[in-house]
């Protein structure tokens, strides 16, 4: 797997270049590593390529090249690359209405830890949510949050042999299933791990 170091990353020059091309590769690629629960949750799994271009993203926009300022991206978002056993996914909760936003995340406190994925076979695994910060208070929940799958060797031994792997929701005001994730998915899920 390619690691992201501060030695990789392009100058601000020299990904001002390649952005258009660069965006247009990453939509392209996102598109097997987006997965919809229900009309309202969409689940992002990120990876090297898709982290990789956050951070050059987020130093192209907020002009940072001085070097303290891009280790702090680097340490900010490296957490979010899979290191081979283990899946990481922003949970994207998205109403456009604000109103009706608010109401829903009040009612959905709680959904990032009841998010999982089950590789037939095996209990399923919850998503272990927000390492980096609380997203949450009794009143609501935030619309953004960022999950950890951790699969056992057995599990990843599955799935290499074509064991079906479903995901879902189970959340009192939220339930939601795919039994079977489409194999554009899962490929693209299966590359994360070793």
């Amino acid at each position: 797997m390619a690691k992201i170091t501060r030695d990789s990353l392009l100058t601000l020059e020299d990904y001002a270049k390649i952005r258009k091309q660069k965006r247009t590769e990453i939509m392209a690629h996102k598109k097997s590593r987006k997965i919809a629960l229900g009309e309202h949750i969409m689940l992002i799994f990120e990876d090297e390529m898709t982290i990789r271009y956050q951070i050059q993203e987020m130093l192209h926009i907020e002009r940072i090249f001085q070097e303290n300022e891009i280790t702090h991206e680097l340490e900010t978002y490296l957490p979010l690359v899979p290191d081979g056993t283990n899946w990481k996914a922003t949970m994207m909760i998205e109403y456009p209405d604000p109103v009706e936003r608010a109401a829903q995340l009040a009612q959905l406190v709680g959904i990032e830890d009841k998010v999982w994925i089950k590789v037939d076979g095996f209990p399923p695994v919850y998503a272990i949510a927000d390492e980096d910060i609380d997203r949450e208070n009794s009143e609501k929940t935030s619309s953004v949050h960022f999950l950890r799958f951790e699969l056992t060797q057995d599990m990843i031994q599955a799935l290499k042999h074509q064991c079906p792997l479903s995901i879902g929701v189970d959340h009192p005001h939220c339930q939601e299933t795919i039994d079977a994730v489409d194999e554009q998915h899962r490929a693209s899920l299966l590359s994360d791990l070793v």
